[in-house]
């Protein structure tokens, strides 16, 4: 009886030791989760902001939910001015904003956005993809870049005037942001400096003139409604960057075969986001003439025109960036090499 006891005694002990083991022990999928949280000014509508979102979708599919992550559309984490900071301090794990939007901080990657006459979205993300590969500015040294996208053709859009010339656009103020507030600016107009999402109001109410956006705009932030007219003007066509950038310590922090996996992601998404932006440039377009609204082209002669007033923003560019040893003559030639793949 003695010896069963003794028998009892030991295997329950064995027991709770192994027990005791599993309890300290976290639980394998917990250990493997990594939850990330992703900031996006663009309103959840959008489709912008529907493709950021299948992002993250694909995401947690091929990493088989070891990496998850909550998304949140049209500022409601952060507003787009302090998106890049927000995933620098770990307020948003990942973000997506615009370069413009923080003028003098990327001064490598924001000459992608100068008026090198863009003629689709799908053209201007490549170049911007070229010039991060190709020079991997120290300006995103505190992030992990995962990608870039570039909207189609910027073109001015007036409230009641209709521009025509240089010399109609002379007086009139204009909602931009970034380069396009410079090419406002070497057009002979008056930039105001505003984001996307103060945009509608402003032009409702006459506080602006006009705004420099692309045409998806006229339908992905109702643009057109409060615009009546529009000037395609190719020559003078500028185009804005968004970066989609990750905490650096969060991306460090993931399996080295899920950032793999994401990285064959991040290749996949860029060229669907400039895709789309082409497409929506359409549905902006058809939703501006249904407005009602007029759309002025220019004739050879004054393209060239427009053409040379805003050709200065480009070698000044260059010529600030070779000044601060950043190769901007190069930078200049990569656009343009990039470009010519679209010609």
């Amino acid at each position: 009886m003695r010896k069963k006891a003794l028998m009892f005694t030991k295997v329950w002990s064995l027991f709770c030791f192994a027990i005791s083991l599993l309890a300290a022990s976290p639980a394998p999928s917990a250990a493997e989760t990594a939850a990330l949280t992703y900031s996006n000014f663009f309103p959840p509508t959008h489709v912008q902001s529907q493709l950021s979102e299948s992002w993250c979708r694909e995401v947690e599919k091929r990493t088989e939910g070891r990496v998850k992550i909550q998304y949140f559309a049209g500022q409601t984490l952060t507003n787009a001015k302090q998106t890049y900071d927000s995933v620098i301090d770990g307020i948003a794990d990942i973000g997506t904003s615009a370069l413009a939007y923080t003028r003098g901080r990327f001064p490598v990657m924001s000459a992608v956005d100068l008026p090198f006459g863009y003629t689709s979205g799908k053209a201007a993300t490549t170049v911007a993809n070229d010039v991060y590969a190709k020079f991997s500015p120290k300006e995103f040294g505190d992030t992990k870049v995962l990608y870039f996208h570039a909207h189609g053709p910027g073109f001015l859009h007036t409230r009641d005037k209709a521009v025509r010339t240089l010399e109609d656009l002379k007086g009139l103020r204009i909602r931009s942001t970034g380069t396009s507030a410079d090419v406002v600016s070497a057009l002979g107009g008056t930039p105001v400096p505003m984001p996307m999402p103060e945009s509608y109001q402003s032009l409702q109410k006459g506080v602006v003139d006009g705004s420099m956006h692309p045409v998806e705009s006229n339908k992905g932030w109702k643009l057109g409604e409060v615009t009546k007219n529009a000037t395609f003007a190719y020559s003078a066509a500028y185009t804005t960057t968004f970066f989609v950038v990750m905490n650096k310590a969060k991306w460090d922090k993931l399996a080295p075969g899920d950032q793999k996996i994401i990285e064959a992601i991040n290749l996949e998404w860029a060229p669907m986001h400039g895709e789309a932006w082409d497409e929506s440039d359409m549905d902006g377009l058809r939703f501006f003439q249904q407005q009602g609204n007029t759309i002025f082209g220019l004739d050879a002669k004054e393209s060239a025109r427009w053409g040379a007033a805003v050709a200065p923003l480009i070698d000044a560019s260059a010529a600030e960036l070779d000044k601060n040893g950043l190769a901007g003559k190069s930078v200049v030639e990569t656009i343009r090499e990039s470009l010519k793949k679209f010609e």
